[in-house]
């Protein structure tokens, strides 16, 4: 599993417009000015989150983006699952995928689903807030026991 750079442009627009919206509408060129992304690849990253209510956008003077919610309301898996799909580790466990033939006697598919599963508690664990109060030093206070219950 590789995060993109698509799922992590996405997740810096939307603190961006968090950090900065106030409820506000915000250009997008705006934001990827802020942010260093091109407006030509935000235009692809943006539908998505659009078309699943994660962002409002609107078109004409005055208009941009905005947050449909508050920051808290978002978790980063939610947003990651959007843009990138799931967190699946190996192709049998991705979404659609052919059921294996081997399944029944694989010795390591447990493994690889409990992977999924860990990745998928973390990223949920996580929201835009706690993005925007600190970054990866304040997620040190993020619950993971679930790792230590895992293995």
């Amino acid at each position: 599993m590789t995060i993109s750079s698509k799922g992590r442009y996405a997740l810096r627009v939307l603190i961006d417009l968090a950090e900065n919206g106030g409820g506000e509408y915000i250009p997008m060129k705006v934001v990827a000015q802020r942010q260093g992304i091109s407006l030509k690849y935000l235009e692809h990253i943006l539908p998505a989150l659009k078309q699943n209510n994660i962002v409002e956008g609107v078109q004409g003077k005055g208009g941009g983006y905005r947050l449909n919610g508050k920051p808290e309301d978002y978790t980063v898996g939610e947003i990651l699952r959007l843009v990138e799909g799931d967190f699946a580790p190996v192709s049998c466990l991705e979404c659609g995928a052919e059921p294996c033939e081997r399944a029944d006697r694989c010795r390591t598919i447990s493994m690889w689903k409990n992977l999924q599963d860990m990745i998928d508690r973390y990223f949920d664990g996580i929201t835009l807030r706690d993005l925007m109060q600190g970054g990866s030093n304040e997620l040190s206070g993020i619950d993971i026991s679930f790792l230590d219950a895992s293995l």
